[in-house]
């Protein structure tokens, strides 16, 4: 094997996706596809042992989802490039993957040769965003609403899965307080007075993870 060679993970729940890509990527000399896995977990648990240079990381799978293992895998293997592969072109969901130390977000209906694209682009040390995300994540005019940070995402995703302030504190180490903080920025950022609402904002803009299991 080169020394140039390129290892690759593929992380996904649905085989055809999985083995779709496996098939373009092998097409390649430059690149070796060292495992496809079908969940987070998977990816935290081998990560390790296979020493990827680049994750093709889904994010919503059964247990634990891309968003979590991603945190999990960086902290192991801060040097391993993440691209997020999801069909949720809303900019909150960008925005978080982003926070959350991904590389790279692409769209699953782009075409495959944009995925080779995207490799070759994290390994360079850039960021990719294909063309539907950054459009995503351009602001509309008009569009005034001032945009939540990364620890705030993370808060709304878990407010939205129907956590308590206590339960949202032991799971990020954080005190209630500052969650209470968070939680009275968040409703005044999106003008939303109740939990409901937030819970409603998240289904909408798809930051609420496992609500399109198709996905």
């Amino acid at each position: 094997m080169s020394d140039t060679t390129t290892r690759v993970l593929i992380v996904d729940d649905h085989p055809m996706v999985a083995e779709g890509i496996q098939s373009l990527l092998e097409s390649f000399d430059e690149i070796d596809v060292v495992g496809t896995l079908s969940n987070g977990q998977e990816a935290v648990d081998q990560a390790t042992q296979l020493e990827p240079d680049v994750i093709l990381m889904d994010l919503n799978m059964p247990g634990l989802s891309g968003l979590n293992a991603t945190e999990i895998i960086l902290e192991r293997l801060p040097e391993t490039r993440i691209l997020i592969l999801s069909m949720h072109d809303s900019p909150e969901y960008i925005s978080t993957a982003l926070s959350h130390g991904a590389k790279g977000y692409i769209l699953k209906d782009v075409p495959t040769e944009e995925i080779k694209q995207a490799i070759d682009a994290v390994m360079r040390g850039e960021r990719y965003l294909c063309t539907g995300a950054r459009g995503s994540l351009e602001p509309k005019e008009g569009d005034t609403r001032e945009a939540l940070t990364g620890r705030e995402q993370t808060i709304l995703l878990e407010l939205a899965q129907g956590k308590s302030n206590k339960e949202v504190a032991q799971s990020l180490d954080i005190s209630v307080r500052t969650v209470e903080t968070h939680r009275k920025n968040i409703k005044r950022k999106l003008g939303i007075s109740s939990t409901a609402g937030l819970t409603r904002y998240a289904l909408e803009h798809g930051v609420l993870q496992g609500t399109s299991p198709g996905l």
